[in-house]
Formats: C-alpha cells, sequence, structure tokens
C-alpha cells in the first residue's frame, strides 16, 4: 500500500498541465524525460492553479514502467517514475516496486539540481 510522508510540501502555480503523482520541474511544469525535478505534484492542476507539490521526504509517484523496490528513479518523458539506468537527473528511490505502468508507489525524493 502506498503512502507517503511528506517533509516539505511547496504550493506552486502550474506552469501548464500538470497530472496528480507526476514529477514536476522547478519551472513549475510537468517534468519530461531525464529532467531534474523539484518533486512530485499530490493533485492534477491546470495552468496557472494552484499545486501542492512534495519536495523532501516520501510520495506517492505514478510509475511508467516496472520498477524494483531500492531502484533509483528518474522521469520518463511523462513525467513518470522510471528506472534510472546512466543519464538523466536521479530524482528518488524506491521503497516498493512496481510491476506495470500506472502503478502508484511510495518513493523517496532526492534533492537534485541541474
Amino acid at each position: 500500500m502506498s503512502q507517503s510522508t511528506p517533509i516539505l510540501t511547496l504550493s506552486v502555480a502550474a506552469s501548464g498541465a500538470v497530472a496528480a503523482h507526476r514529477f514536476v520541474t522547478p519551472a513549475r511544469d510537468q517534468a519530461v524525460a531525464d529532467e531534474n525535478t523539484l518533486g512530485v505534484a499530490r493533485t492534477a492542476a491546470a495552468d496557472t492553479e494552484q499545486v501542492a507539490v512534495d519536495v523532501l521526504g516520501t510520495t506517492v509517484v505514478e510509475a511508467g514502467a516496472a520498477i524494483a523496490a531500492g531502484a533509483t528513479i528518474k522521469s520518463d518523458a511523462n513525467g513518470k517514475a522510471v528506472t534510472w539506468a546512466t543519464s538523466g537527473g536521479k530524482v528518488a528511490v524506491a521503497l516498493e516496486a512496481a510491476s506495470a505502468d500506472g502503478d502508484l508507489i511510495e518513493v523517496l525524493l532526492i534533492p537534485n539540481a541541474a
């Protein structure tokens, strides 16, 4: 069962549509492949709407593929979590496994910068 224990959640104005449980960039838009991230959106938001973004601690993110517990995570082209291999921003560690695209899993967020 996925849960979250955020230490810091920021309210930001979305820059474009942001889906719930997807990675968000420091520019406040939904992340694309390999981007460094600010955190994970707790809810969906339309352009310019306020959205709560978990920045530190644990949060629930949507997986873009199967992920092993303990894997280092990066963002895919849709802002979903995928296993980090050799490139892209390391943005989280999976605290539980995902068996398929669309699964919601708990991750520990990793502060990162460009």
